[in-house]
Order: C-alpha cells, then structure tokens, then sequence
C-alpha cells in the first residue's frame, strides 16, 4: 500500500509513526494539512481531480489515482488510520496485536479493495465532477460568478422523470402514494456523501388527467459541484378493463346482439363508484351508433364536484347461422 510516512519534512501530525512505506508525491500531499478538521477531505479532492485519468495526460496518472485512494480510503476511516499511526503499514495490512484488536474490529489486515473509481463516486456523489472550473494544477479560479465558496458556476442537475402509474379509481377518487427514492446526501464536510432513502408523498388530486406532471424540487442527487435536480413524477394511466378515458369522459363499449339492436334494450353499466346505472335504448342501434349519459365521466381536475360525460358505444354481434325459417321472417320483417 502506497502511504506516506510521518517523518517527511512536511508532515505535521500529532502522532508519528517509525515506519515510512513508499508513495507517490500525490499520496504523501493528504497527510499535509493537519490544521484540518478533516486533513484529507480537502487534500483528496484537489488531487483526485489533478490526477484523474479523465483529466490528467500524464502516463502514471492512473497508478498516482489509485494511491491516492488508497490513502484516502485509510486515512478518512479513525480506526483504519489509528492502526496505520502505531504499527505502521505492516500492522495494517498483516494483522495486529490482539491487546489492541481487542479494542477495535480490525484484526485481520487490511486489504485495498482496487477500486478508486468506487472512492472518487462515493467522494464527489456523481460520475463527474468537473463541473466547475480548475487550472492546470487542479486548483479552483475564481471567476466572480458566484456559486461554491464564491468560486465557480454550480449548475442544476437535468430534472429526473419518472412515471407515474394510477388506475382510474385512483384518478376518479385520488389518492395518496408514497414513493421511497434513494440519493446521494453531502456529509457535514460538503465533499463527501452517503446514500440516503426519502419517501416522497404524492397527493392525487380527483379529475388529474394523464401528463400532470408533480414536481419535487431539488430532491437529486446532492454534491459539491451542483444544484440537485428535480425529481418530476408524470401521471400516466394504467388500462381499464371496462372504461377508457378521453379527457374528462369515459368511453364504454356495451356488447350487444343483433336482434336487441333492432328492438330496443337496457344497458347496464357499473361505474367506478360501484353503483349500477340502466341506461334505456329506445333507437335503433346502428354501427355509428352511441349512448351520451352526461354527469357520468371523471370528475373535472378544476372542480371535482363535477363530471364529464359517459359515452356508450355498441359492439353489435351478428349471427353466424339462421335457419330457412328465420330467414323468410327477416325478409318479411325488413324488405317489405
């Protein structure tokens, strides 16, 4: 493991160490601000954006990226640097003295996971961070447009959109939903960040027809760099096995046989309230044929003491064989 010993010339910390294993420049720099509250927050963020392989063109700049998380990843954890601070890297990494590994859970040495992209996305709470401006040395310019610390442009995240699935009796009655997210929330440093769950509560209001968008402001991803997005939820609804919705109206299509069509019927039709509604027909039914029932719809998003309408189409089903006999009854009935 790559970190810096306690004895170079620019280490001021309060304990020291007699071992001084080998690291990069870079590595050796986050044990250079001991003043601190927390030395390597501020150091780790400086040199992982120098030293990115998205941003540097140096050929070592991967292995430096790699040490300098693997610093990071002991010296942010107390117990992790603890050890590192009395028994050195062979303590950390072999095992240490079970008087103190009775005090502390790390007895079985420590081994760097390899991974800095993992350390640098837990960091900064997004795959990119560079989103403000930094020279060639990886320090921040101050270009007086305000924003972080007065230095930079943060910029909000692009809204994230998500649908929103409800069923007509949620639309026609509304309804409450609870919808938990999970995002990323800034430490106390303002650098670092952990993943959090939220529940969000969505209101449905009676009448809200498809597209209503409900927007959550700012409720994304949190980081250094940015404004967090806004979270929009859009109504979208879910088929119905008995109605379809246009605006605020309800279509229903009433299956209906031939000879009904001709003679007069009742249509029956269950609303989404549960109540059974007998529409008489007293016309023909023909194929362009439909039944308005007004006051019967989804209630109107603006007023929901009031409806559209209901509009009743027939399916109209002819029969696939007649005797003679009915046949000659048709004729007489229908072409004289």
């Amino acid at each position: 493991m790559l970190l810096p010993g306690h004895h170079s010339p620019d280490l001021q910390l309060e304990h020291q160490s007699s071992r001084r294993p080998p690291g990069s420049r870079a590595s050796s720099e986050l044990w250079s601000e001991s003043q601190d509250t927390n030395p390597c927050f501020s150091r780790y963020r400086k040199l992982a954006l120098k030293n990115h392989p998205f941003k540097s063109i140096e050929p070592s700049s991967a292995e430096t990226f790699r040490q300098i998380a693997e610093a990071y990843d002991v010296l942010s954890d107390p117990v992790k640097r603890g050890i590192y601070d009395k028994f050195g890297e062979e303590g950390l990494k072999g095992g240490i003295p079970l008087e103190f590994g009775s005090q502390t859970p790390w007895t079985t040495g420590y081994v760097f996971h390899g991974n800095p992209e993992k350390v640098f996305h837990e960091f900064f709470g997004g795959d990119n961070p560079f989103n403000e401006f930094f020279d060639t040395e990886g320090n921040e310019v101050d270009l007086n447009f305000g924003g972080l610390r007065g230095r930079g442009v943060k910029k909000q995240d692009p809204p994230i959109e998500r649908d929103l699935y409800l069923s007509l009796e949620d639309l026609f009655f509304g309804c409450t939903k609870k919808i938990k997210i999970s995002r990323r929330v800034l430490n106390e440093d303002g650098y670092s960040s952990i993943i959090k769950d939220k529940i969000l509560t969505i209101d449905v209001k009676p009448g809200w027809r498809q597209g209503t968008r409900i927007i959550f402001e700012k409720e994304g991803d949190q980081g250094p760099n940015i404004i967090p997005a806004d979270i929009i939820f859009i109504v979208k609804e879910k088929l119905h096995p008995r109605f379809r919705r246009e605006n605020d109206n309800l279509f229903f299509v009433y299956s209906i046989p031939l000879g009904k069509a001709l003679t007069c019927c009742t249509v029956e039709v269950k609303t989404l309230d549960d109540r059974l509604l007998n529409i008489p027909i007293n016309d023909i039914v023909h194929p362009k044929y439909f039944k308005k029932v007004p006051g019967e719809g989804m209630p109107l998003p603006e007023d929901p003491t009031k409806k559209g309408d209901l509009f009743i189409f027939f399916d109209i089903q002819f029969p696939t064989h007649l005797t003679p006999q009915k046949k000659q009854l048709l004729r007489q009935a229908l072409l004289t």
